[in-house]
C-alpha cells in the first residue's frame, strides 16, 4: 500500500487538482494507494474542496489536535501507521499541497524505495531560481549544524519525499511521548527529513520536475535562514546504531546514497 500525505492550509486553488493528478498518476500503475490529507486549520474553502473529492477518491480527512507543519505531518505519519498491517513493505509519500511538486515525480521516488532506499527525497535544481534562494541551498546544511548533519540530502526543503513506512514508524516510538517536530513551516520539512533519515539505512536523492523549481512559499529566504539556524542549534539528532534500527525489506539492487 502507498499512503499519500498531503499537508493543506488554506490550499481550496490547488488541493482538488493535486488529488485529483494522483489518482491519474496511479491510475498507471497497478499499485494500490490510499490519499490522507490533513487539513491544518485551513479558513478558505480548502475544507469544503476535500469533501467533494473524499466521496469520489479513497481519501481520508486527518485533523490534528493542534495547528502546524510539525503536528500535521506526525498525524498523518500516525494515520499511515496505524492503518497499515506491512509496515516493512508499505510506502509513505509526503507532498505539498501548494502543486509547486509535480504528482509525476512519485513514481520515481516510489522506484527508489522499491531498489533498497529506506528514505528517498526530492529535491530541486538551485537553476533557474533568484540569488538568494540559491545562497540558501548552498548554506541549508552548515546552517543546520551542530544539531543535524544531512549528508547525502542537498534540499531537505521541498516536503516532498517517499519513507519506508517501518523507518516512519520507528521516528514515531522514538518521540517519547512528545511531539514529532519541535518546529513548524519550512523548518519542520527540514527537522523532518533528518528524523526519518536517522532511522533509515539508505537514502536517495531524486531530482524533481522543473514545476518544483519556483521559491517556496511563505517567508523570504532569510527568515528561512534564521529559522535553520534556530533548528540547528536547538535540535539534536543523531543517526542510530545499526543494530538499533528496525530491518528494511528485502530489496534487489542497492540505492544510491547512504546517509550518516
Amino acid at each position: 500500500m502507498i499512503y499519500v500525505c498531503v499537508v493543506a492550509r488554506n490550499n481550496a486553488e490547488t488541493v482538488g487538482l493535486l488529488l485529483w493528478k494522483i489518482r491519474q498518476v496511479f491510475g498507471q500503475s497497478t499499485r494500490e494507494y490510499a490519499l490522507l490529507v490533513a487539513d491544518d486549520g485551513s479558513t478558505d474553502e480548502t475544507p469544503e474542496v476535500l469533501q467533494r473529492y473524499q466521496r469520489a477518491l479513497p481519501l481520508t480527512i486527518v485533523r490534528p489536535a493542534v495547528p502546524g507543519t510539525g503536528a500535521s505531518c506526525e498525524a498523518l505519519l500516525q494515520e499511515a501507521a496505524n492503518r497499515s498491517d506491512r509496515h516493512k513493505r508499505d510506502t509513505v509519500v509526503l507532498i505539498p499541497a501548494d502543486f509547486r511538486v509535480s504528482p509525476e515525480a512519485i513514481p520515481e521516488l516510489l522506484r527508489r524505495i522499491e531498489s533498497g532506499a529506506d528514505l528517498a527525497v526530492g529535491e530541486t535544481s538551485p537553476e533557474g531560481l533568484p540569488l538568494a534562494w540559491r545562497l540558501l541551498r548552498r548554506l541549508t546544511p552548515w546552517l543546520l549544524r551542530p544539531g543535524i548533519r544531512l549528508e547525502g540530502v542537498r534540499d531537505p526543503l521541498t516536503g516532498c519525499l517517499a519513507v519506508r513506512l517501518i523507518a516512519a514508524r520507528t521516528v514515531l516510538r522514538e518521540r517519547a511521548g512528545g511531539p514529532l517536530l519541535a518546529t513548524d513551516g519550512l523548518a519542520a520539512r527540514a527537522e523532518l527529513v533528518a528524523r526519518l533519515a536517522a532511522s533509515a539505512r539508505q537514502v536517495a536523492g531524486v531530482p524533481l520536475p522543473a514545476t518544483a523549481r519556483d521559491p517556496l512559499p511563505g517567508p523570504g529566504p532569510l527568515a528561512v535562514a534564521l529559522q535553520l539556524r534556530r533548528l540547528g542549534r536547538q535540535v539534536r539528532i543523531h543517526r542510530a546504531p545499526a543494530g538499533a534500527r528496525e530491518p528494511q525489506a528485502p530489496s534487489a539492487a542497492p540505492a544510491t546514497t547512504r546517509a550518516s
